[in-house]
Parts: structure tokens; C-alpha cells; sequence
């Protein structure tokens, strides 16, 4: 921050394909209470919700810059695919899946809250999103990461059978506390 206002932050984007589905999926974790559910209509505020706990660390913010009505379009698709991890209880990560390019299902996002790192759940919970975009009959799935992702999001991406093919940069425009505030405490 120089001068009270907010630095952009220049990222490479990583893209990442992968055109078989994996053999096997990382077993589930035998010794946490896990539940991973399927949202309807998921409302807005629980979506900004997710994204700013989940994301927060890691600068996501296009979302969180988009209008009700904008994201409501965007979520509101009998298409979409958002599935929310929840760790003894409590809301612990998502993924929101895109399967409505032709041949292709793109993991949109994909992360987990704070508490739930270091809990042995991100494979599980990765090969549980790679299933779920499988199950569309796709030709390939798609998803990509930037270097403001948790350093283990490549590597634990390429463990499971995605390859990297392509990279560019951007510009991210980190959020204020008054843009963040105002976005995941809207009504």
C-alpha cells in the first residue's frame, strides 16, 4: 500500500488441462466428519460468503466486484455446478464447476477455508471435483491458477492429471476493505 491506496499485483496464470479421467480417486479421509453438497440456486450472499473466505488470502476478487444481477446470472444456470465442502459441521471450501462449453467442463473455482489446510482433505476434495466435471462426458477439463494461489494448488493440480498448457500475465486489482466490506455484506 503506498499512500493509502492498494498496489496491483502482477500474477502469471497457469492453464491446465487434463482429457482422460483419472483411474482412481484419492480415498476419503477415514477420520473427519465430511460432507460435500450440491447447491440449488445458491443465494449470492453464501456465494460471496464462500468466495471471500476462501479467497480472500489469494486476491479473488472479480466476483466479489460483480453486481446481484450480474452474479445471479453467472450462478443461476441449470448448468452450473457448485458443491460446497463442509469439516465437522462447518462450511469448510467449494467448487463451482462450468460444464456448459461444448466437450469441455471448466473447474471455475476450487479452493478451501483456512481452517480446513493442513487437514488431509485437499486431495480427496480435488479428486472429488475432478469426478463431479468427469461425470458431464466431457472430451477435457480445464482450470487454471495463478502465482497468488497456494504454492500446493499447482503441484497437488499436476498430482491428479492435470498438465499445464499455456500461461500468460495479469494485473490483479486487490480489493479495499470498504470494496470487500461493501461486496460480502450486501443483502
Amino acid at each position: 500500500m503506498e499512500n493509502g491506496a492498494l498496489q496491483d499485483i502482477e500474477v502469471t496464470v497457469t492453464f491446465l488441462e487434463m482429457h482422460a479421467a483419472p483411474a482412481v480417486s484419492p480415498p476419503i479421509p477415514y477420520n473427519r466428519q465430511i460432507a460435500l453438497l450440491k447447491t440449488k440456486d445458491i443465494p449470492l450472499h453464501f456465494y460471496r460468503y464462500l468466495m471471500d473466505r476462501v479467497g480472500r488470502k489469494w486476491h479473488w476478487v472479480n466476483v466479489l466486484r460483480l453486481s446481484d444481477e450480474e452474479l445471479a446470472a453467472g450462478l443461476h444456470r441449470e448448468d452450473r455446478d457448485i458443491r460446497v465442502l463442509y469439516l465437522d459441521g462447518a462450511p469448510a471450501g467449494f467448487f463451482d464447476l462450468k460444464p456448459h462449453l461444448p466437450d469441455e467442463v471448466e473447474l471455475a473455482y476450487f479452493g478451501m477455508m483456512e481452517h480446513a489446510h493442513g487437514q488431509g482433505i485437499g486431495r480427496w476434495f480435488l479428486g472429488a471435483a475432478i469426478s463431479a466435471a468427469w461425470a458431464y462426458g466431457p472430451r477435457r477439463v480445464t482450470v487454471q491458477t495463478c502465482t497468488l494461489d497456494h504454492p500446493a494448488a499447482l503441484p497437488l493440480y499436476q498430482k491428479l492429471g492435470f498438465t499445464p498448457v499455456a500461461q500468460k500475465r495479469e494485473v490483479v486489482h486487490p480489493l479495499s476493505f470498504a470494496e470487500r466490506s461493501a461486496s460480502v455484506m450486501r443483502d
